[in-house]
């Protein structure tokens, strides 16, 4: 059996400026627009927990919880947080969690942004490979979700001569 790598790494071109993309990932309510949390209200600070109910269809049963780790303006937001706990039956706040950080750089015409996933080594084995595997497909999945965001979010500062 093969072993499950401890991380991966997704990049993604965006056709938008730095400081876009930037407020999308560290503005919560931004983020909760895309990603499918509602955190209205909420605040991503360094060194504290944030959380709030997922709204993405089939898991909104599920309470995200993260520990925001660091926000470098415009370089490196970063998170921890438990990697696939859906099930609400389970107590995933003994078990390690995993490292999330974005990291943005200038790209041409845009922003290139580097999401990487760490940790999963520690995760425990049962849970590790779907862990793994879920984390990794839906990364691919939210970087599509950011892009429209983003898209939208230009045509709406068009609209209104922003």
């Amino acid at each position: 059996m093969k072993p499950v790598p401890n991380s991966f790494e997704r990049k993604i071109t965006l056709k938008a400026s730095r400081s876009h993309v930037w407020r999308a990932l560290v503005d919560a309510e931004a983020f909760g627009q895309w990603f499918g949390v509602a955190l209205e209200g909420r605040r991503f600070i360094a060194g504290e927990w944030t959380q709030g109910q997922v709204t993405y269809p089939g898991y909104e049963h599920v309470l995200w919880n993260v520990l925001i780790e660091r926000v470098e303006p415009q370089q490196l937001f970063s998170f921890r947080w438990h990697p696939y706990a859906v099930n609400p039956k389970v107590d995933y706040s003994q078990e390690p969690t995993t490292l999330v950080k974005f990291a943005l750089a200038d790209y041409e015409e845009g922003t290139l942004l580097k999401v990487s996933e760490s940790g999963f080594a520690h995760i425990p084995d049962i849970r590790q490979k779907e862990a793994y595997y879920m984390d990794s497909r839906g990364w691919e999945e939210q970087l599509s979700r950011l892009e429209h965001y983003l898209a939208e979010s230009a045509k709406a500062r068009e609209s209104r001569g922003a």
